[in-house]
This record gives structure tokens, C-alpha cells and sequence, in this order.
């Protein structure tokens, strides 16, 4: 789905910058260009040259600029041109990106919708709409563990439950504090 969305904001950028722009995911393939006949071509070196560095980068006549939420970036911005302003586009659009994907992830994360039903954060009106959007069967029963720690240790009781349920599509572990309980924040 990101590739779509991805394609989509760079479709819409191809005229501000006036240069051929795009995103590589991890394994180097083109998921997004301005230059339709690219999408789904590769990029051998960019695995190799991308490591764990979130740093621009020029190789070959086109400035990269990777980006993404964990230590490894997902993702890399490419825009056409060596000099300074290609540098520019490249990390503004990537920020960009970053923040769309960040909230795309956000608004159609399961775990989140679960989260903030138990929290009631959610209108009961709305339950039904969002279990559609998000592909959520809404007519099998469910069962609901409330573990309480009493005292904290080494081992996180987090950790282990998450550990004993790994279908993320069917089973969700997520942490609840007090606080978060008797005030109904929203979930992180």
C-alpha cells in the first residue's frame, strides 16, 4: 500500500521539482518515480551503500536520501542531479514521506483500532466503519487478557506474552498503563 501511496505524492512533486525523482525500498527496487517506465526496476548498489545511515548520498548522476522510522532505513528518496539543490528536494521530500508513511501506519494499524476500543477511545458508531476500512472481522467472539505486573524484573512480562501470541493479524499485545487507563489516553 505504501508503494501507492508513495507514487502518489511523488506524482504530484514531479512538476514542482522539474527532475526525475523517486523511492527505492530496502531491497533496491523502484517503487515510486516520476518516470513511470522505472517502477519495479532495481538498483544493485543500493543495499550494499545504504547500511544504516540516514546521510545523503550521491552515486551515478542522482542524490539519495534515505529515510524511515527504525535505526535501518525502509526507504530512499532519489532525485536526479549532484548538486546542492537536488540534496534539498531530496530531504525535504523525503521528511515528507517519512511523515505520510508514519501516518498511513498510524491510521490503518490493527493493533492501534484494538487498542482504543478496550480504551474507548473510540465512538461506538465508528467501531463498525473502522473494522471495515481495516478488513476486521467484527462477528467472532474475542478474548481479552488483563495481565497486571505486579513487580517489575529482568524479564519484561511484555515481551513473553508477545512472544507466546506472534500472529500479528489475529492476535494483538499491546502495554496499558495506569495512567493511560484512568485517563484514557490515546495509544503510542
Amino acid at each position: 500500500m505504501s508503494n501507492r501511496l508513495f507514487q502518489g505524492i511523488v506524482h504530484q512533486m514531479k512538476d514542482a521539482v522539474n527532475r526525475v525523482i523517486g523511492v527505492i525500498d530496502e531491497n533496491g527496487t523502484i517503487i515510486a518515480c516520476s518516470d513511470l517506465t522505472r517502477v519495479g526496476g532495481g538498483n544493485d548498489f543500493f543495499s550494499i551503500e545504504l547500511g544504516d545511515s540516514h546521510e545523503v548520498f550521491i552515486r551515478d548522476g542522482y542524490t539519495y536520501k534515505p529515510f524511515g522510522v527504525h535505526v535501518k532505513p525502509d526507504y530512499a528518496v532519489f532525485v536526479e542531479g549532484t548538486d546542492e539543490p537536488a540534496a534539498k528536494y531530496a530531504s525535504v521530500i523525503a521528511i515528507s514521506l517519512s511523515g505520510i508513511k508514519q501516518y498511513y501506519d498510524e491510521k490503518y494499524d490493527r493493533n492501534n483500532f484494538v487498542k482504543n476500543i478496550i480504551l474507548d477511545n473510540v465512538l461506538p458508531g465508528d467501531i463498525s466503519l473502522k473494522a471495515r476500512e481495516l478488513h476486521f472481522n467484527a462477528d467472532i467472539s474475542r478474548v481479552v487478557f488483563l495481565i497486571s505486573v505486579i513487580s517489575s524484573n529482568d524479564v519484561s512480562a511484555y515481551d513473553v506474552i508477545q512472544n507466546l501470541f506472534p500472529d500479528k493479524n489475529k492476535d494483538f499485545v499491546f502495554n496499558i498503563t495506569e495512567t493511560c487507563l484512568q485517563s484514557r489516553c490515546s495509544p503510542s
